[in-house]
């Protein structure tokens, strides 16, 4: 009997087509490809949630980059906003189980309670949420929904931690990782202006698409529990992760859509060809694998 093949690695990388990619981008993308290996699969998603700030002409822009680094991707390529009613779905189930709350604070509500807790931890979205509308009745609720105010959905963590339990996952670089739900808040699943959120959208994508090799920046390790916490509670596939070392400048600072001058169209105007900007990302892309 033939021995059966292991199976092959699948990655991604997923950018949001709100700007030219840079540098960074670039990192990440060859990140992916480069641990895939020889015979894995890689994936290009879009997550293109975000309407107010995505563009076509943003989306066209990542395609051109990309083969023009010389990658290549399967398709179809998978696009977020093709998939609300999978998220709506999920979000369904968590709220028959009785796992969100909607929460009606407002930014400035927000930002005022992070100002009167300075010293207050940090979750993956920045100051852990206090938990303001967490204890309001369904009652209440219910009549500011009906009155039209805004709010936006948030998993009740303390309950959620309750349900699954001990829960790890697997960093290539840092090995087990155990799960800290209590880190993360109450995060916004669905927020006021879109229908989701990153958290609960990338996690179903990775199970939807198959990714077995989640690979991104180490800026979003701690993420990475909320992700556990929701794979768990949705009864989804758990992929392996390796959170990367972030590509800076040589002031230390990392790269953001800001830096126009070191997005890859200003390379490739300025006469750098592909292989010149893939050198750039040599030295990091080695260490991190």
């Amino acid at each position: 009997m033939s021995q059966e093949r292991p199976n092959k690695l699948v990655t991604r990388f997923a950018p949001s087509p709100s700007g030219r990619l840079h540098i960074g981008h670039a990192f990440s993308a060859l990140f992916a490809v480069e641990a895939s290996g020889v015979e894995g699969r890689f994936l290009l998603r879009i997550e293109d949630i975000d309407r107010g700030r995505c563009r076509p002409e943003f989306e066209d822009g990542i395609f051109e980059d990309l083969a023009w680094l010389g990658l290549t991707w399967e398709m179809p390529v998978w696009r977020q906003s093709d998939h609300m009613t999978d998220y709506a779905s999920a979000l369904g189930r968590l709220d028959q189980d009785g796992l969100l709350f909607p929460c009606f604070c407002t930014r400035k509500d927000l930002q005022q309670e992070a100002r009167n807790a300075m010293r207050a931890p940090h979750g993956p979205d920045g100051p852990i949420y206090p938990g303001t509308c967490r204890h309001i009745s369904r009652g209440e609720s219910e009549d500011r929904k009906s009155a039209g105010e805004p709010y936006a959905l948030r998993l009740n963590m303390i309950e959620a931690a309750k349900r699954v339990g001990a829960l790890r996952f697997h960093d290539r670089g840092k090995g087990s990782v155990e799960v800290d739900p209590a880190s993360c808040g109450d995060v916004v699943l669905a927020r006021k202006d879109i229908a989701t959120s990153y958290h609960l959208a990338v996690t179903l994508d990775d199970a939807a698409q198959g990714v077995t090799l989640v690979t991104r920046g180490e800026d979003l390790l701690h993420a990475t529990h909320v992700h556990r916490v929701l794979q768990a509670l949705l009864d989804l596939p758990v992929p392996d992760y390796h959170h990367h070392s972030l590509l800076r400048d040589p002031s230390g600072r990392r790269y953001a859509k800001r830096d126009r001058a070191e997005t890859i169209q200003a390379l490739r105007d300025a006469g750098h060809t592909p292989d010149a900007v893939r050198a750039m990302t040599t030295a990091n892309l080695q260490e991190g694998l």
